[in-house]
């Protein structure tokens, strides 16, 4: 049996459920309007707007601010920089998985 796993480094900017939600989002479409991705999360708008703050702050995702008709709104992008930490991320939980999968086979295996 192997030893114990070093984890691979997961992004502390993205790791908590809500921004993964707001970053996976935003990974499938140019841009989303707040409300869309709010719902989408089941968050609240303060809730939202944390998050969101949190990830415009480490670059991760931009604010486009205008309006639709005379209503203002809030469109949320994912950043070429929010994109490669997304993808860095979940390679990370995959590769975190998939160790552990190894090694329960291989625990399996041999009894265990």
């Amino acid at each position: 049996m192997t030893g114990p796993m070093v984890p691979p480094a997961l992004d502390k900017e993205i790791h908590h459920p809500t921004r993964l939600a707001v970053a996976a989002f935003l990974s499938g479409c140019a841009e989303a309007e707040f409300g869309a991705v709010r719902d989408y999360c089941g968050v609240s708008d303060s809730v939202m707007s944390k998050t969101v703050a949190a990830l415009e702050k480490a670059g991760y995702v931009g604010v486009r601010k205008g309006y639709f008709g005379k209503r203002p709104r809030t469109w949320i992008s994912l950043t070429f920089t929010g994109r490669q930490k997304l993808a860095a991320h979940l390679a990370a939980l995959e590769e975190i998985a998939g160790a552990a999968r190894r090694a329960g086979a291989e625990g399996t295996a041999h009894g265990a």
